[in-house]
């Protein structure tokens, strides 16, 4: 896949330090513009993340007769008009999810409770992701999908409308799916239950009750929502923390660069966000929180991330689903460490925005790493890394980053390849990175 932009990352020249404000948490900006959308009311909100995947979900309900009002250039903060669980209008085109997983698998559950037909599509890569998991829920709650594959790849046409609950046992521990079946739970006729085989990231269910909605989950871990008809606009801004995902690219980065001492402010601390600490713990990475806060329903701290010499681990399965989308840095930083480094059940990696055990291996293993692909994950020797290459990161916004990352440590420069799409989730990676020390620029045109 050529997308283009070019990064050019290679051994720090210093200990890295400084104070980094990471950008708003890419899944709650998401989360928050749907919900915001479909209430009653205004919503505002601040610490929204500008990245190209969530100015996509933004777009979709603009083109469906939402009104949103930006408050500033940054684009950081807004305000959402929102029509009503109803009140959303066929779209003139087909809507545009660009390489938005997550904004793709969430709408389907949005658009199968609309009484009209819709069309999403995507970008080349997120045409090849699955979506039948999402397909196959709402189809048994009365919609119709149709797409390639039997409706396992974009484009879809969602139509919906008379939804009827479900008591859904997911396949897979995918927070996208669960999040999917609640929202068009919230049309559907009677009580609709996920139950989920490890537990995934919250973040719908804990911005629900913000707009009304009420939602239980069992102590068994089963997820209850009884529709109460309607979402109503929260009296007070939204506020969105950090994003763990973006702020774990510069904590590996500490601790692997000598002398490093890097704080990252108010970054989201949700227990099921936060497996990439536990696990760059384990390694023997040194995490200090403090101004520990909450925002909203969701936790948040400062973290203070300092060089330390880390050693290889065998990653608790009950850790992956919380860590899910920051292992490419944690790769990155078992390619440095000392000992083996021991990933299973993470098949999930393979079906997001490239198959990220295939990539990351690919690319560590070009700048001298040791690596062994397993179906379900991988096995990392750590040691040194050569650089004096060229990877691919085929178009996935957190592999160049994670190389980025993997360079500060290499005896030689990385080349890396197709790296635009970190505009998907962090524009200001690069800025953000030199602010602190690292070595990494842009290759000029």
């Amino acid at each position: 896949m050529n997308i283009g932009g070019t990064l050019i990352a290679g051994p720090a020249k210093g200990a890295l330090a400084g104070r980094v404000n990471v950008p708003g948490d890419k899944s709650m900006s998401h989360r928050a513009v749907m919900l915001a959308s479909l209430a009653d009311g205004v919503t505002e909100i601040h610490g929204f993340l500008p990245g190209e995947d969530n100015l996509a979900t933004a777009q979709m309900f603009a083109d469906m007769g939402v009104r949103i009002e930006w408050l500033n250039s940054a684009k950081t903060s807004l305000r959402v008009h929102g029509v009503g669980l109803h009140g959303l209008k066929p779209s003139a085109g087909m809507l545009d999810a660009g390489n938005s997983g997550t904004c793709v698998r969430l709408m389907t559950g949005v658009l199968a409770g609309q009484d009209f037909a819709s069309t999403v599509t995507g970008d080349a890569s997120l045409c090849k992701r699955p979506m039948r998991r999402v397909a196959d829920p709402v189809r048994r709650m009365g919609a119709t999908v149709d797409g390639s594959d039997s409706g396992n790849l974009l484009p879809l046409t969602v139509r919906g409308g008379n939804l009827k609950a479900i008591h859904h046992v997911s396949e897979v521990a995918s927070a996208q799916v669960k999040s999917c079946v609640l929202l068009a739970a919230l049309y559907a006729e009677g009580e609709s239950t996920v139950k989920e085989p490890r537990p995934t990231r919250d973040h719908t269910e804990r911005m629900l009750p913000l707009f009304g909605q009420p939602v239980h989950v069992d102590v068994d871990g089963v997820i209850h929502l009884n529709p109460v008809g309607k979402l109503t606009a929260p009296a007070a801004p939204i506020h969105i923390p950090a994003d763990p995902s973006s702020a774990t690219f510069f904590a590996v980065a500490a601790t692997l660069v000598p002398g490093s001492d890097v704080t990252l402010e108010q970054v989201g601390m949700n227990p099921l966000r936060n497996g990439w600490s536990r696990i760059l713990a384990g390694m023997g990475g040194q995490l200090r929180l403090v101004n520990e806060a909450k925002v909203g329903e969701e936790s948040v701290a400062d973290i203070q991330a300092v060089y330390t010499a880390l050693h290889g681990l065998k990653v608790n399965p009950a850790d992956v689903p919380d860590a899910i989308d920051e292992f490419p840095a944690l790769f990155a930083a078992a390619s440095l460490a000392d000992g083996e480094f021991l990933l299973s059940e993470a098949e999930e990696l393979r079906v997001k925005e490239s198959d990220r055990i295939a990539v990351m291996a690919r690319a560590l293993i070009a700048a001298g790493a040791n690596i062994e692909e397993f179906p379900d994950g991988a096995r990392i020797v750590g040691g040194r890394l050569a650089g004096s290459c060229t990877v691919d990161a085929e178009g996935d916004h957190r592999i160049a980053m994670a190389m980025a990352v993997a360079a500060q440590c290499s005896e030689a420069d990385i080349t890396i390849n197709n790296a635009a799409a970190i505009a998907t989730s962090f524009p200001d990676f690069v800025p953000l990175a030199q602010s602190i020390g690292m070595n990494v620029h842009w290759a000029s045109v």
